[in-house]
């Protein structure tokens, strides 16, 4: 059996209980590339049960056993890079450049990370007279968005497995088959029977059934705050834990001091990357009024050089999202100064790079999370007042302060309410805790933090 004709469940491939599939579609040409089951909630009972079943061994397993099969992980996806970038760049759009360093690249290094977590994490401390043991939570239902598709598998996948957790993924309908080979890689590597199991499908059918399964402990969601919270409810009615990574405003805060050119033109390169579907960009560039016109026109510069080097958004609805927000700032009184709502192509779902001026506050394109390439450009009068805009969201997911003074910069960073702050440009780190504050979501994925969301603690009295 083909890998698209069924699911990964207990370690083999098997068709799916239900006739229905899900067509995949390039983005780019709006053809269809491959279809995959749509699964029902016969087929996650069916992963779940095999999940539990495979959760005792693979719990007991040493952890030193388990670095090793997530280092043999590592070594498969090393080796499928190249298929795996060619994969993401026909099914999300994504330029293969951005595909090889990032949708192929940094999965690899996180499932290294995580290999070598597992061997040297300290799964039992003592203090005083107890001993502290950490234990796998359980069986794991990781449901993953679409923007990077197999960077959120791995970053669920690896720590869970680490942790000796077993996992059901139901990874986005639009971008399921870079999943597929996800799960061949781990088919290839070795890892035993019902270990890890991929289920396709809709979200408001196998999402749902997966999140309310009883035999599920644990649901790790990346994706919107609204689905967030239907899920965390869910999750509430059993008493079940989740880890939830939603929406995002982040704000990229210059101060006077900084190189304002850099700031603004590595701003304006974090929103257009992935064609503005990151949850974390920057989408709201803060600048002091003195420096207002002078930032607007460099960002309007640099928007300009990505017409043609950004692939388009996911889907056609994405597109009328996206669209839709550039219509209601024109209309809500910020000024274009790149871009617009006009499809810049015939075929395909493009958006236009696009930079707003006069942005204030209180405008839907300054609150709302678009998840396109759009910037919104807000004038500040002091750095007080700047801590007031950054915090003025709903969201506290990631950030950015620039300042020429490197201590400047942290203790603004210091106050800002949001998980994750870049100081000057600071350069991704694969070991640092990800997540957000207030609807940003709860808890935290990568390095060590991510690895405790997948572990239970007990204490042993002496």
């Amino acid at each position: 059996m083909k890998a698209h004709d069924g699911m990964y469940i207990d370690g083999v491939w098997r068709p799916a209980a239900g006739q229905d599939v899900i067509e995949v579609v390039n983005p780019v040409d709006e053809q269809v590339i491959g279809t995959v089951p749509a699964g029902t909630a016969e087929d996650v009972d069916a992963a779940v049960r095999a999940a539990r079943a495979a959760l005792p061994d693979w719990a007991a397993t040493p952890p030193a056993e388990r670095a090793e099969r997530l280092a043999a992980l590592r070594d498969v996806l090393v080796t499928r890079a190249d298929e795996i970038a060619e994969t993401v760049t026909v099914e999300l759009g994504s330029p293969l450049k951005f595909s090889q360093a990032v949708h192929a690249g940094v999965p690899i290094a996180v499932a290294g990370s995580y290999a070598e977590l597992a061997a040297t994490y300290a799964f039992e401390e003592k203090t005083g007279n107890s001993v502290v043991h950490h234990e796998p939570v359980g069986v794991v239902a990781a449901i993953t968005p679409w923007n990077y598709p197999l960077h959120q598998i791995v970053a669920k996948v690896a720590p869970a497995l680490a942790a000796g957790c077993t996992v059901v993924v139901k990874p986005a309908e639009d971008t399921p088959l870079v999943a597929r080979l996800f799960a061949d890689a781990v088919h290839e590597a070795g890892l035993p029977a019902g270990v890890f199991n991929l289920v396709t499908g809709l979200g408001p059918v196998a999402g749902q059934a997966l999140a309310e399964h009883p035999g599920v402990d644990l649901v790790s969601f990346t994706g919107s705050t609204a689905v967030g919270r239907r899920i965390a409810a869910i999750a509430a009615g059993q008493v079940k834990k989740v880890a939830l990574e939603l929406g995002g405003k982040s704000a990229n805060v210059i101060l006077p001091s900084a190189d304002l050119a850099k700031a603004v033109n590595v701003g304006v390169a974090n929103v257009m990357s992935n064609s503005g579907q990151t949850c974390s960009a920057w989408t709201r560039m803060l600048v002091h009024r003195d420096q207002y016109d002078e930032a607007v026109r460099l960002a309007a510069e640099a928007a300009a050089k990505y017409g043609d080097r950004i692939g388009p958004v996911v889907n056609a609805k994405q597109q009328d999202r996206v669209r839709g927000y550039i219509e209601k700032g024109v209309a809500e009184g910020a000024r274009l100064v790149a871009g617009g709502p006009e499809a810049p192509r015939e075929t395909g779902y493009f958006v236009s790079p696009t930079v707003f001026a006069d942005v204030t506050e209180d405008m839907t394109i300054a609150q709302e999370e678009i998840f396109g390439p759009v910037l919104s450009i807000l004038k500040y009068e002091d750095e007080e007042d700047a801590l007031r805009i950054a915090n003025g969201t709903v969201y506290g997911l990631a950030g950015a302060v620039w300042a020429g003074d490197e201590a400047e910069a942290v203790a603004f960073a210091r106050r800002m309410e949001t998980g994750q702050v870049d100081i000057n440009g600071g350069r991704f780190n694969p070991l640092a805790p990800f997540g957000g504050y207030k609807q940003s979501g709860v808890g935290r994925e990568l390095g060590v933090h991510g690895l405790a969301e997948y572990l239970q603690t007990k204490s042993l009295q002496f």
